[in-house]
C-alpha cells in the first residue's frame, strides 16, 4: 500500500483493505476491564483510587460558619484541607480560622496560608514540600547570560 493510500485510509477517505496492520491485541472485546491505555512507557497510570491509597485533598469554600462542620470531618479523617475563605464575610471568615486553628492544634496537625484568606490545614502524618526558589543556585538552568 502506497503512502498516500495509507494516509487517506487512515484518515478515512477509503476503506483500509489491508488487515496486517491489524493487532488483535488491541480488540475492543480483548481488553480487561481494569486494563489502561499507556503511551509513553514513563507514564504510570493509576489503576487503584485516590481514596483507597490515600492521596486525597479536600477543597472546601465555605460560604458560612454553619460549614466548618464539614471542615473538621475532612480533617479528622486525615484528609488535608484547602480552605478558600474568599467568598464569605470578615467576621465568619475569622470565626472559621479560628476553628481550624483549634482543630489542628488539637489533632498535632497544622495550618498554613497559602495565600490571602486560603489556607492549607495537614494532618500530623503529611509534610509540606516548599517549591521556594532560595534554595537554588545563582547561575543555575535558565542563566542564559
Amino acid at each position: 500500500m502506497g503512502s498516500v493510500r495509507k494516509a487517506s485510509a487512515w484518515l478515512g477517505l477509503v476503506e483500509d483493505n489491508d488487515e496486517r496492520y491489524y493487532d488483535d491485541e488491541y480488540a475492543e472485546g480483548e481488553r480487561g476491564e481494569g486494563d489502561s491505555w499507556v503511551t509513553d512507557p514513563r507514564v504510570r497510570v493509576a489503576s487503584e483510587t485516590a481514596e483507597e491509597v490515600g492521596r486525597r485533598i479536600a477543597t472546601v469554600s465555605p460560604a458560612g460558619f454553619r460549614d466548618a462542620r464539614a471542615i473538621g470531618e475532612l480533617f479528622r479523617d486525615g484528609v488535608p484541607v484547602i480552605v478558600n475563605l474568599t467568598a464569605m464575610e470578615s467576621a465568619d471568615a475569622k470565626r472559621v480560622v479560628d476553628f481550624a486553628a483549634g482543630l489542628t492544634f488539637g489533632l498535632r496537625g497544622s495550618i498554613e496560608r497559602v495565600a490571602t484568606r486560603v489556607f492549607l490545614l495537614t494532618p500530623a502524618d503529611t509534610q509540606i514540600v516548599s517549591g521556594e526558589t532560595g534554595s537554588r543556585t545563582e547561575g543555575g538552568f535558565f542563566n542564559q547570560s
